[in-house]
């Protein structure tokens, strides 16, 4: 079981009428996702596709997403699930002509970013639509994906992976404003799955709940791969908002096991300090949850004990990356501290370095680096960007600054590449500055990400305007609307008539952050003094 095609046949076996997923008013049981995986295979090999070859995925959680992602695995393709908020046809362009994209499985809200997107793409020969109603369907280039689902030979296309092939190829945007696509083989991506199961401690008895997104990799990685191994019950939701149906979900489907971002903590803590919504969610929603898993961005120790007081359940966070598969390191459940995201787990290995590279002493802060069999193959096409992101003995290098105690304990300090984390998503700055950048009135800008009182960032811009030039904040604003999704786009701008440099011209980003951190300490009353 080495592959993604041979965690699927044990499931089925294991598994069997069991139910799988409860979505809704949808069960499906096990035996049942086997057979639909397995005839849309067999359709994707009707319509061309062949081991190697890339298909994206751009859709919400659901049956369908799993469905087309081991399908492709079955036939030895390769997996390119999409972040569904980048509906700009430029940049959802740029992505599926740098894999080579023969194909869409998406859905019809995401229909016209995809369209635009289409007339750059010559590899791109369809748009299968699990939504499809007839007038999206006349297009020549839009089909219905249940029109691939057709009769295919039992345990078809069981062994045409190995465990060294590229199984999906996940695009996380590069401090040069360009995705890059980061390669995950089958022995990342189950190895990660086995390693996570072993330090969460789930067992078969456990039910999960996936309401993060299946495009990336924490929710793949932790909670569907994870729960087809285990053979568990998982309870999905297309969307995070609202929460009352998932709440709702969770204790009719007694969810022991509890997965998001730390901005949704914060969300569900804050409603807590009501004495209604506290006992809805210790009494209904939360009454089976032994744990909580929080990942993709810092977790605030206020965040958690909030949550630990009012909904009566203790979170344990993880850190790690894409290149990771994702997980490197996970506080081991029974010995939570704040301040730190865990321990390296199985087959994981961590150090930290300095700018030369030279391994430095624990309690030392520098660069972390990752070694294991969960680290990625390397970026699509980028041989060049691939040999940069390794030290010359072969460590993954991650970009985040940190320091490991006497224990093994990773605490994260800083962020060495200049990203904004938005709701769990990464959020480069240069991308955003590339495209401000258009307009012909501005000089030049800066993008900081500012912590707001949830722990999540919003994102703000500096702007310089151009000499001569007359340019109002509103008109700023409808700029951003026009050239960025809607998670990318900056919260609140600032005309300033210059930015801060050091000598070498390089705007110092730290002391705009600074001066904001310094605005929101002051009182409220003091403010327009």
């Amino acid at each position: 079981m080495t592959t993604l095609n041979g965690l699927l046949d044990r499931a089925a076996q294991e598994g069997g009428e069991k139910t799988a997923y409860v979505m809704g008013a949808r069960r499906l049981s096990f035996a049942q996702v086997y057979a639909d995986v397995l005839s849309v295979a067999e359709g994707l090999r009707a319509e061309g596709v062949q081991k190697g070859d890339r298909v994206a995925i751009v859709h919400r959680n659901g049956p369908e997403f799993v469905s087309a992602y081991f399908a492709l695995s079955r036939l030895g393709a390769i997996a390119v699930p999409i972040n569904f908020m980048v509906q700009k046809p430029d940049e959802l362009a740029y992505m599926l002509r740098d894999c080579g994209a023969l194909g869409v499985v998406t859905q019809a809200e995401f229909l016209p970013g995809l369209l635009g997107a289409a007339a750059k793409c010559p590899s791109l020969k369809a748009l299968w639509l699990t939504d499809a109603s007839p007038k999206e369907i006349s297009q020549p280039i839009v089909k219905e994906f249940a029109s691939l689902r057709r009769p295919a030979p039992a345990q078809f296309g069981q062994d045409v992976a190995v465990e060294t092939d590229v199984a999906a190829i996940l695009y996380t945007s590069g401090t040069t404003g360009f995705p890059k696509g980061v390669m995950l083989t089958h022995r990342n991506l189950m190895t990660n799955c086995e390693s996570s199961i072993k330090r969460i401690l789930l067992t078969r008895r456990d039910v999960t709940l996936c309401i993060l997104p299946m495009f990336h990799s924490f929710a793949w990685t932790a909670l569907v791969l994870t729960s087809l191994r285990l053979t568990l019950k998982c309870v999905i939701s297309s969307a995070i908002a609202p929460p009352k149906p998932w709440l709702k979900l969770m204790g009719a489907e007694g969810v022991t096991l509890f997965a998001a971002v730390p901005q949704v903590y914060a969300a569900l803590g804050r409603e807590a300090r009501d004495f209604k919504t506290r006992l809805f969610l210790k009494l209904y929603s939360f009454r089976k949850v032994r744990i909580g898993v929080s990942g993709a961005a810092p977790l605030a120790a206020a965040t958690a004990q909030a949550f630990k007081d009012t909904v009566g359940v203790s979170i344990i966070e993880g850190w790690g990356l894409t290149e990771t598969s994702p997980v490197a390191t996970v506080t081991p459940p029974g010995d939570i501290r704040f301040g730190f995201v865990g321990t390296p787990i199985d087959g994981v290995r961590l150090k930290i370095v300095d700018d030369e590279e030279k391994e430095l002493a624990l309690g030392q802060e520098g660069e972390v680096c990752v070694q294991g069999d969960n680290v990625m193959k390397g970026y699509w096409g980028l041989p060049e960007a691939t040999a940069a992101a390794f030290t010359k003995d072969g460590w993954l290098k991650t970009g985040d600054v940190g320091v490991l105690d006497a224990d093994g304990y990773l605490a994260i300090r800083d962020r060495k590449k200049d990203m904004i984390i938005v709701k769990g998503l990464k959020v480069f700055s240069a991308q955003v500055e590339a495209l401000i950048a258009e307009n012909p009135n501005i000089e030049e800008s800066a993008i900081v990400g500012v912590p707001d009182e949830a722990g999540d960032e919003t994102i703000k811009a500096f702007v310089v305007l151009k000499k001569g030039c007359v340019l109002e904040k509103s008109a700023l604003m409808q700029f951003f609307r026009e050239k960025l999704d809607a998670y990318k786009r900056p919260r609140d701008v600032e005309i300033v008539d210059s930015l801060p440099k050091n000598a070498l011209q390089k705007v110092l980003k730290r002391e705009l952050r600074r001066r904001e951190l310094d605005k929101s300490r002051v009182p409220a009353d003091k403010k327009d003094a």
